[in-house]
């Protein structure tokens, strides 16, 4: 059963501060995204990248009002969103688990794969993701994706932003953004991001209330140094969670169908509270010659509370359930130092860049069941759990083996270059040595974990064909610690290894307005961990072998005047070592689009639509839970007003279609995703 216990999955991602413009292609514009220096790591444009790139604008964001990384990642080309419960989401590309999250360029991988709570986006001017493993960037090589949140930054010109808007189900929402110099100089800037999200949902009893505030300050200290400090308070609080989803099968592994796509197992006593602190400094210093040094140090704080309730199995009416209480803290310390600049070499100029990481995580959390007897499991009506009637314990027990006090550390060395084998001939080949320590105890088991000197190499070579258009390959070896638990003895899965390789073409036309992108990949990993239930203290995980292949296809920008545009197409096939098609919940076949248009009679006004859609999916276990393939389609337009003025009016499934959100990992429970909804919005700018 796909029980996890509430902290297991708990890392926190960090942050570094990098310039979220990238020369010599300027700032995102419209939905024309480039990607940030801070993601391709060696200071590589989108071009000079052998990967491929997606980035959500600012304006994406803003015409769909899209406001979590959940709704941002669905219009992500080659992402799949796995919702498995309502506040806790797991997130794939190209068939395998994406669990690296960097806030502008640095982050140690998730323990787990998942991202609690719905990230809140107030505070970022776009997310980048970068295609396939990144060893090189962030020292795990997953061959899945990096997810990388890009952070507004103070301006040298006043603005402000106020965004306000109702919908559905009583949700609401305020947005501020207030940005520009505090001093007659400019060399002290700063910026204050504030938000406010409240409302219901169509499912039965959940609510949440999303609260952000955000600073930041940058100082000219010289005309070579700029310091630059940021505090942030993310709080993410949630009624009626859910632990689990809806049960699909009963215990004879019969379907289950339900009426109502509101149902959920969500208690008017259950919730899921996650509250997040991050503060950074960073350094820069321009040593002149184009050669620039960066050096950034993070603190995060978070801490969880939850009571959460799961159901493990239905036999008519009687239901077997389990319910706790969960308290949870987790400290990190970051920093990198990072030195990147051009050199000559054979009559040629190229690109290096070398530096360190360091990285640090302390989590501590203490689970309170009804007694140690049956570990806080009890049978009830299953009747009773849908209508919300079931009646909380009194989670008055715990014990060191319901307990987690553990701590990850990890070091690591890289160095990198783009070397100019000729003028049309670029060659980027590179390398990170990595470290890693886990130490305390699991849920009564011995956590440890030790990896020294493992070393993630990384090549690819770019050919330009004309200043338009070019031609990639590139190649990665795959190395990450994996945290998952192999067996009863509380043991770690073995780290999880293999290579990754990719070719493909870029280009841009419409004078250079519209981005075009086609990728081929393929991927080989051992010991990929697969859900093989829980044993009553932890979920345990079984090694697997798989292969994956796969063509992604993707168009961004301007397609003519006024008709923004960000699409793609995703095919993936992924094998296990016996060459059966396995990891069936992952669609074979995936379309994600947004497109608007700006009329040329009436050019105040903008229409939109955003689609998705994929083939069916189903578990590998039991063919009776699956989804058939579905499409999405949401619209949007909105009026300029006058110069500060606007509003908008956003229509999301359309079509009203009936759908579960996810079958992540052989699941045997999922909810619905939302059916038709309304958002209304009216903003001011100066």
């Amino acid at each position: 059963m796909p029980v996890v216990h509430a902290a297991d999955d708990l890392t926190l991602p960090a942050t570094q501060i990098e310039s979220t413009r990238d020369e010599g292609e300027g700032p995102s514009q419209g939905y024309e995204g480039h990607a940030s220096s801070s993601t391709t790591k060696l200071g590589l444009t989108d071009k000079q990248t052998p990967q491929g790139v997606t980035t959500i604008t600012r304006q994406a964001l803003d015409d769909f009002k899209i406001n979590g990384i959940k709704d941002a990642l669905r219009a992500a080309p080659s992402v799949t969103v796995e919702q498995t419960e309502t506040d806790r989401t797991e997130f794939t590309s190209r068939g395998f688990d994406i669990n690296t999250f960097e806030y502008d360029g640095m982050g140690m991988p998730f323990v787990g794969t998942v991202l609690v709570g719905d990230q809140d986006l107030a505070e970022y001017e776009q997310v980048d993701v970068l295609h396939g493993a990144n060893g090189l960037m962030s020292g795990a090589g997953n061959p899945s994706a990096t997810v990388n949140f890009v952070r507004k930054r103070p301006t040298d010109t006043f603005q402000a932003q106020v965004d306000t808007s109702v919908g559905s189900w009583d949700s609401r929402r305020v947005d501020v953004d207030v940005a520009g110099p505090l001093t007659d100089s400019g060399k002290v800037r700063g910026r204050f991001i504030y938000s406010h999200d409240k409302g219901n949902s169509w499912m039965d009893r959940y609510s949440h209330e999303r609260n952000v505030a955000a600073g930041l300050l940058a100082f000219d200290v010289t005309d070579a140094d700029t310091v630059t400090v940021g505090f942030s308070q993310h709080n993410s609080d949630s009624n009626g969670s859910t632990w689990g989803n809806l049960p699909l099968v009963d215990s004879a592994g019969n379907a289950i169908h339900y009426s109502s796509r509101s149902s959920s197992i969500g208690q008017p006593w259950t919730y899921w509270n996650l509250h997040t602190q991050r503060a950074f400094v960073e350094l820069k210093h321009d040593f002149g010659n184009d050669w620039n040094a960066t050096l950034t140090a993070t603190g995060i704080q978070e801490k969880q509370n939850t009571n959460m309730l799961y159901v493990y199995s239905v036999t008519g009416d009687d239901a077997q359930a389990y319910a706790n209480h969960t308290s949870s803290e987790a400290h990190q310390l970051l920093g990198e130092a990072k030195v990147q600049g051009p050199f000559s070499l054979f009559g040629r100029e190229h690109q290096l860049t070398f530096g360190a990481a360091y990285g640090r995580t302390h989590q501590k959390s203490h689970e309170y069941d009804e007694d140690i007897e049956h570990g806080g499991e009890f049978d009830t009506s299953f009747s009773g759990i849908l209508a919300g009637a079931t009646s909380m314990p009194s989670f008055g027990v715990t014990s060191e083996g319901l307990s987690q006090n553990f701590q990850d550390t990890q070091k690591s060395v890289f160095a990198g270059a783009r070397f100019s084998l000729a003028d049309d001939l670029h060659w980027i080949a590179g390398a990170r040595m990595l470290s890693a320590d886990g130490k305390g105890e699991s849920f009564g088991a011995e956590y440890s974990t030790r990896a020294h000197g493992k070393v993630t190499p990384y090549t690819g070579l770019v050919y330009d064909l004309n200043p338009s258009w070019s031609l990639y390959g590139s190649w990665t070896k795959i190395y990450a610690p994996q945290y998952n638990k192999a067996g009863d003895d509380g043991k770690q899965l073995a780290p999880l290894e293999g290579k990754s390789m990719e070719v493909g073409i870029k280009g841009s036309v419409m004078d250079q307005r519209l981005h075009l992108t086609g990728a081929l990949f393929k991927t080989e990993q051992r010991n990929v961990a697969v859900d093989m239930g829980f044993n009553g203290n932890w979920e345990v995980y079984s090694p697997a072998d798989f292969k994956s292949h796969g063509v992604e296809l993707q168009a961004s920008g301007e397609v003519m005047p006024g008709l923004d545009l960000l699409a793609g197409y995703t095919y993936v096939r992924i094998d296990d070592d016996n060459g059966e098609r396995a990891r069936k919940y992952v669609p074979t076949h995936s379309v994600r689009g947004m497109l608007t248009y700006r009329l040329p009679t009436l050019p105040q006004m903008k229409v939109g639509a955003r689609v998705s859609w994929q083939t069916g999916v189903e578990s590998d276990t039991n063919s009776a839970i699956h989804q058939n393939a579905y499409g999405l389609v949401d619209l949007m337009t909105s009026y300029d007003i006058d110069s500060n003025w606007s509003t908008s009016l956003n229509l999301n499934n359309v079509t009203d279609r009936k759908y579960l959100l996810s079958l992540y990992n052989n699941a045997s429970t999922a909810s619905y995703g939302a059916p038709r909804n309304l958002t209304a919005s009216v903003t001011w700018k100066y």
